[in-house]
């Protein structure tokens, strides 16, 4: 039996890391940038005003405090004007936020500091030289770099894209993953399950967590036991994904037929992992370029256990992620749970905050029971239990990963 660590170390080896693309800015979200966006022109591009007010020469109000300042208005300037203006000493012009500065003008008198007369406004309070004023290149100058090859592009990184004057730039795509629930007895949810059939869960599920995990995604659905079928199909998803996920078909009879089926395509092992659920699995690359391919159990549970553990890592080390893990912290455990010996747990669980200290706390949910899905729906962690350890009283520390952001 090979530890999760070690079944884990393998995995990540076989990471397939799509070629860099262009995409348009607003296609490029969760995703990481593939190169160095050097800015071509200044931010702000112009100097411009920061408030409401009267663009001034800051020394025309320095004795403004005693209320004596009258300065001529001699114009106003909207936002977008494109007209050039010149002010000359002692004069103001009437500005909006975001409107551009005349020449000359080094700052701004915002409008609670005057009267507000359009034709002479009188000043109350002085202002320093480049006070409310957005100067050109105060965000980022001429040949700075904006965005950092290798930074997550988050909504901010789309707006400096956008500032700087980028539409388009180069990320590390979305590895494709493609999903495949094998069974015979397995029927989509738009039919009705006849005696011994059952609703095929794990491509619906499998498919959300992958795409959860950044990948894009296609969910192939069903395929049955026919070994030429299912060649065929694999066979095919090879050529279109950087990951391939299988799910039933692990063990047993119908795990020899499946690793039998794929065989010329690639040696699928299937060595047990010490992990429950889920100890049941096999892991392979397959086809001419060596795709990393999972085939998990047919139990929801078990494959969404694996999955976390195995496929999500895997999927994040191919979007060029530093780190392809969930967050673990350490949580305090409400109540007991046991595990098997020999074998790493990962139970569901409750992530809470203590209202007193803000420390974690974590309520174990139901049973262990592989084929148990409503309980990992009301999870929002794994609490992970070591090898070694069979028993875990209330009161204790435990790890515990995260399943949800938001925990």
């Amino acid at each position: 039996m090979r530890s999760v660590d070690e079944q884990l170390a393998r995995v990540l080896t076989a990471a397939v890391r799509p070629a860099p693309v262009r995409v348009a800015i607003s296609e490029a979200q969760g995703l990481l940038c593939a190169e160095e966006v050097v800015a071509e022109q200044a931010l702000p591009g112009f100097d411009q005003a920061a408030v409401d007010g009267y663009a001034v020469r800051s020394v025309d109000v320095q004795t403004a405090a005693d209320g004596s300042t009258v300065l001529p208005v001699v114009g106003e300037i909207p936002v977008g004007s494109r007209q050039p203006r010149r002010l000359q000493p002692g004069q103001a012009v009437r500005v909006v936020t975001g409107a551009p500065l005349p020449t000359l003008a080094d700052a701004v008198v915002p409008l609670e500091y005057t009267d507000e007369h359009p034709a002479k406004v009188t000043v109350r309070q002085a202002v320093p030289s480049a006070a409310f004023v957005r100067r050109t290149g105060e965000d980022v100058q001429t040949g700075d770099v904006a965005v950092r090859r290798g930074a997550p592009i988050g909504a901010a990184q789309v707006g400096l894209l956008a500032a700087v004057g980028r539409n388009k730039v180069l990320v590390h795509p979305r590895p494709r993953v493609s999903v495949i629930s094998v069974g015979d007895e397995l029927v989509d949810v738009d039919r009705t399950p006849g005696q011994g059939q059952v609703y095929d869960v794990n491509s619906y599920a499998l498919a959300a967590a992958a795409r959860d995990a950044g990948a894009e995604v296609t969910r192939v659905g069903i395929v049955n036991s026919d070994p030429r079928r299912l060649r065929e199909v694999v066979e095919g998803r090879l050529l279109l994904s950087e990951i391939v996920v299988i799910a039933g078909g692990a063990g047993g009879a119908a795990g020899n037929e499946v690793r039998a089926a794929l065989a010329d395509l690639g040696e699928l092992d299937a060595s047990r992992v010490a992990m429950q659920p889920g100890s049941v699995q096999g892991f392979g690359r397959l086809g001419p370029d060596e795709i990393p391919t999972f085939v998990l159990p047919s139990n929801p549970v078990s494959a969404l256990v694996v999955f976390e553990v195995l496929v999500r890592p895997l999927i994040r080390a191919a979007l060029g992620k530093i780190n392809p893990h969930r967050r673990t912290v350490s949580a305090e455990l409400l109540t007991p749970i046991s595990s098997a010996k020999g074998r790493r747990g990962f139970l569901r669980g409750q992530l809470l905050r203590d209202p007193k200290n803000g420390s974690y706390l974590v309520q174990p949910l139901g049973t262990s029971g592989s084929h148990l899905l409503a309980s990992l729906a009301e999870a929002n962690c794994l609490v992970v239990v070591d090898e070694d350890t069979t028993e875990v009283a209330a009161g204790e520390d435990v790890q515990v990963r995260f399943l949800s952001q938001r925990a």
